[in-house]
């Protein structure tokens, strides 16, 4: 079998991490073979359209001898931004590269590129099964008008489906695709090499808070500095929180990222009088946001739109516990009210701040939250997801 992978970005650990899990058993595949994963002959080959694009240029320039590197097979197609590549550029590369690879199944990236669309089309000419990756779910946009409709024209071609988790694969099951088709419904990063370098940066947890003039307790929110981040709601419910509780005083509030919304949040901070209690600090590369969770007690992820939220699987492998929108759609997945973290409604602001004033107050269980946080989040590995994204391959190719 011979598996052909499309993939925007090369500058995408999330998923090299999960490629080099799967090069891992197809180059293992004897001992895979009789565990009934793989048979013999199987080959992977995974086409990166672009090396990056424009908005996470700067994370990709603050790399360096300590920046991770992942192994597996892959050929770059434009070592440039995939902003500056056209649809003719990319539907002839793409073309091009699977008729030299034969493929007998490819995985493509998503539905919105025309380019690989054509390359849809080519598949079924030719007899090649098609796995479609899907990130969206219901709620993270309006769903309705003649784009649906093309997208289930789309999905009709599929033969199977990798989902981001339970909330895209129940949109598949909206649009008609059925249960079957659908291989995987999970999403991973790098837990491993999170959670090392998060115990790492715990050692000096108390000098760097001191150096950088920390409380000894913070929130921490991860991500773009952009609107359904829903930050400003974060600000005010962390203002509120410190109003109703008697410990205020040792929680601060830690905004890390980088975007438009910057200036208006600082704004924000020091009109509510929180310019000692929040502080913003610059993104970071991948593998370094451990060291700021080590500085911090709790995620908070406010969005009001976010098809999964894979911050979330970095708090969790760093042992931290989480408070999740609930229109972000690792919830359903990940997020067991009360168990490994709290979900909100984002258009409820008085639930975030009511438990933002729990962890405030000493009335959360942080231990307990924290193992039942590591217990989740392993079945949620890079080898896991690799695992049943060859185990689907094997089941539309057979």
């Amino acid at each position: 079998m011979r598996i052909l992978i499309v993939h925007n970005l090369l500058w995408a650990h999330y998923k090299a991490t999960v490629f080099q899990a799967l090069q891992h058993l197809v180059d293992t595949r004897p001992s895979q073979a009789r565990r009934g994963f793989a048979g013999p002959g199987v080959e992977l080959n995974v086409l990166q359209i672009a090396r990056n694009e424009r908005s996470r240029a700067g994370l990709e320039k603050q790399a360096d001898q300590e920046t991770p590197v992942y192994q597996y097979n892959y050929t770059l197609l434009f070592d440039r931004f995939l902003e500056d590549t056209t649809v003719r550029e990319r539907a002839t590369a793409l073309l091009r590269q699977a008729k030299a690879f034969r493929p007998d199944v490819i995985n493509l990236t998503g539905y919105y590129d025309p380019a690989q669309i054509l390359l849809l089309l080519w598949a079924k000419l030719n007899g090649v099964r098609v796995v479609m990756q899907i990130e969206s779910t219901a709620a993270d946009h309006q769903r309705r008008g003649l784009k649906e409709r093309f997208k289930q024209w789309v999905f009709s071609q599929c033969d199977g489906f990798f989902c981001f988790g339970s909330q895209s694969a129940n949109y598949l099951l909206q649009l008609g695709v059925p249960e079957r088709k659908i291989l995987l419904r999970k999403n991973a990063v790098d837990n491993d090499v999170l959670a090392d370098n998060y115990q790492q940066a715990l050692a000096t947890r108390q000098i760097r808070q001191q150096q950088l003039g920390l409380r000894p307790n913070n929130f921490i929110f991860v991500g773009r500095l952009i609107g359904f981040k829903n930050l400003p709601t974060l600000l005010q419910s962390f203002a509120d929180a410190r109003q109703q509780s008697s410990q205020s005083s040792d929680w601060g509030l830690l905004i890390l990222g980088e975007g438009e919304e910057l200036a208006s949040l600082t704004a924000q901070r020091d009109a509510l009088d929180l310019t000692k209690a929040v502080t913003f600090l610059p993104g970071q590369p991948w593998f370094r946001v451990p060291e700021l969770l080590a500085l911090s007690n709790v995620l908070v992820l406010p969005s009001t739109s976010e098809p999964w939220g894979l911050v979330v699987n970095e708090a969790m492998a760093c042992g931290l516990p989480v408070i999740v929108s609930d229109r972000c759609g690792c919830v359903a997945d990940l997020v067991d009210n009360g168990k490994t973290g709290f979900v909100f409604d984002p258009a409820q602001p008085d639930q975030l701040t009511y438990h933002l004033r729990q962890f405030m107050d000493g009335q959360v269980d942080v231990a307990k939250l924290s193992r039942a946080a590591k217990e989740r989040i392993a079945h949620y590995s890079p080898a896991a997801v690799a695992g049943e994204m060859l185990a689907g391959f094997m089941k539309i190719t057979s």
